[in-house]
């Protein structure tokens, strides 16, 4: 394997670096006690990836087994317990556990501790995974539930297939 062909051709470098503070307030309130920082998104990466902190409150939350066609899905622990689904097993993971799924792999992901929970989401190529998560929110926080139709064709553009 080598390094891929240069993309910046340039003499010299440029100012182009891009800094998240750990203090900066989240970009979405996903629960109770729940939020994500959008770290870096396709947008700002050029498509390249897209990475998210997943703050999880102690309410179990997260998503069952599924699996995307277009991009590859990666998680880092970073605090907490946090149940990983590997296509087999749900394994009960911590700080510094990681796991790492190809396009098509089956996984998913549980915070059942009763405790807060934290990790990193990194998605290869970048998505616009941004209008998941807010479709997500906004179907829970409707009055009425969405349709099956509905469902449907909001997971098939975001590329979430469940099994």
């Amino acid at each position: 394997m080598s390094y891929p062909e240069p993309r910046y051709l340039d003499e010299v470098g440029e100012i182009s670096a891009v800094l998240h503070p750990a203090t900066n307030p989240p970009d979405l309130i996903t629960g109770p006690g729940s939020d994500a920082h959008y770290l870096a998104t396709a947008a700002t990466t050029g498509g390249d990836f897209g990475l998210y902190r997943w703050n999880m409150g102690v309410s179990p939350s997260g998503p069952g087994p599924h699996y995307h066609r277009t991009m590859s899905e990666s998680f880092f622990v970073v605090s907490g317990l946090v149940r990983l689904y590997d296509g087999v097993d749900w394994v009960e993971s911590g700080p510094g556990d990681f796991l790492y799924v190809p396009p098509g792999g089956v996984h998913g992901f549980r915070n059942e501790s009763g405790e807060p929970a934290s990790m990193l989401i990194l998605f290869t190529p970048g998505a616009p995974r941004e209008a998941y998560f807010e479709g997500l929110v906004e179907f829970a926080s409707r009055s009425a539930p969405p349709s099956e139709d509905e469902k449907a064709e909001f997971y098939l553009l975001h590329d979430n297939i469940w099994v």
